[in-house]
């Protein structure tokens, strides 16, 4: 499906199609009967700064940022629309610029790896 169809289907779309093409990675998880229930997306800075954006319905969606340490400090969250998360991600200064938020909140889960 090309992205005017998929917009034209489904409007709010448009906004991952936009950080898609600012260079976001994607990973489609919990596909049921072929049908992605959950996106995840991320971009990773230099330096270990990562943004990362969850997706499970157009109302209901989070994005974050990290900082590079283990685990990983969240300096940024937020929730709500797919439209206003990504709005939202898309004014987040880069790491490293004046007003980026650097403050860690909270700290997320250590990695696992065997």
């Amino acid at each position: 499906m090309s992205d005017d169809a998929a917009t034209r289907a489904f409007p709010a779309l448009a906004a991952l199609i936009a950080i898609r093409d600012a260079g976001w990675s994607f990973v489609h998880r919990d596909v049921v009967e072929g049908v992605p229930t959950q996106v995840d997306g991320y971009w990773a800075w230099p330096g270990g700064w990562i943004d990362a954006v969850r997706v499970r319905d157009e109302n209901d969606a989070m994005a974050l940022r990290t900082d590079g340490d283990e685990p990983p400090g969240i300096v940024w969250e937020r929730t709500g629309s797919l439209e206003y998360v990504v709005e939202e991600l898309l004014s987040l200064p880069a790491p490293g610029a004046r007003l980026a938020p650097r403050l860690v909140k909270a700290v997320g889960p250590m990695l696992w790896t065997p």
